[in-house]
């Protein structure tokens, strides 16, 4: 068994191996992985995502490369990878979280009596209809974006700490001093801050990520243009990164702007009082801005994210084999 005949298809969560009597049976794979993948993205990707969040917490009209260059030019190499400890806790905990539980909801759903070939061997399951798909993918972004919430707001935080005046800046040094300065300056609860249009966010890019992915994957593969392989991977990736951004817009800028509100600014501040005073301010075309360096972000991050996983994936495969 090679790598080639094992690599597996984004809409299984699991691998074939070889069982007692010649058959096979399913083996899921590390439910990591998709952490894993989702941190080697950010690696590439985070410059872009730190210039996206500036964007959508600052009312200045600078445009996308712009501020990148002048971030550059200012900060230095260092400044374009501030808050990459938040960002790789981020991945660890909510591309953790809504991988694993999308993968392990795909499996729970398919029937192990209804996959069997006539042989009696395991096979390959027929793909997810659509729906389940959104729902599964809906499921496990919500639980994504539970786990992910406190690390999300330092990463909002650090990225966005330049806008502010010297005297309200948090200056967290890395991602763990900055949870323990919130829990003991704001209380437990602040690591809820952000929490619902978080959750909105997390299901609209996971229902428009994670099952478009698979959706895309299906479609191109029904063509006969494409075969299992990186071209594939590459093309489904690539629409479902721009099909999450267009989505996903709206939640995040409300979510930046929640998240990165000072405690001090008169308690908690809500979604509809974000959108409500910022529509009032800045007109619909707030809801987004950043989209450009978000597109240039979040299209390469999931280009990344699912080439690697699925190369992740062969290797379990080949690993399994010998």
């Amino acid at each position: 068994m090679s790598p080639t005949t094992t690599a597996s298809s984004s809409s299984s969560s699991s691998s074939q191996v070889p069982s007692q009597g010649g058959q096979t049976k399913a083996k899921a794979y590390p439910f990591w992985l998709g952490g894993c993948s989702a941190s080697i993205a950010a690696l590439f990707t985070h410059p872009l995502d730190l210039t996206k969040t500036r964007m959508q917490t600052s009312t200045s009209k600078q445009g996308m490369l712009p501020l990148l260059l002048r971030t550059a030019k200012d900060e230095g190499l260092r400044g374009l990878y501030v808050g990459l400890s938040a960002s790789l806790l981020r991945q660890m905990t909510y591309s953790v979280t809504r991988f694993g539980v999308y993968d392990k909801l795909k499996e729970l759903s398919t029937s192990p009596s209804s996959s069997r070939s006539l042989d009696g061997t395991q096979a390959k399951p027929e793909p997810l209809p659509a729906y389940k798909m959104l729902l599964f993918a809906s499921i496990a972004g919500a639980a994504g974006g539970v786990a992910g919430n406190p690390a999300d707001i330092i990463l909002v935080r650090m990225t966005s700490d330049v806008n502010k005046p010297p005297d309200q800046r948090y200056a967290y040094r890395n991602s763990i001093q900055g949870l323990h300065r919130m829990v003991v300056q704001e209380g437990a609860s602040s690591l809820l801050r952000g929490l619902n249009p978080n959750l909105v966010r997390a299901v609209l890019m996971n229902a428009s990520q994670l099952a478009t992915y698979d959706f895309f994957k299906t479609k191109l593969v029904a063509t006969g243009l494409l075969e299992e392989g990186t071209a594939l991977h590459f093309s489904a990736s690539f629409l479902a990164g721009t099909v999450a951004t267009t989505v996903c817009s709206p939640a995040d800028v409300v979510k930046s702007r929640i998240m990165n509100a000072a405690s001090s600014s008169g308690g908690r501040v809500g979604a509809w009082t974000v959108l409500k005073d910022s529509l009032s301010k800045e007109g619909p075309s707030f809801l987004f801005r950043g989209w450009t360096p978000a597109w240039m972000r979040l299209s390469p991050n999931t280009i990344i994210v699912f080439v690697v996983l699925e190369k992740l994936r062969s290797l379990v495969d080949y690993v399994r084999s010998d």
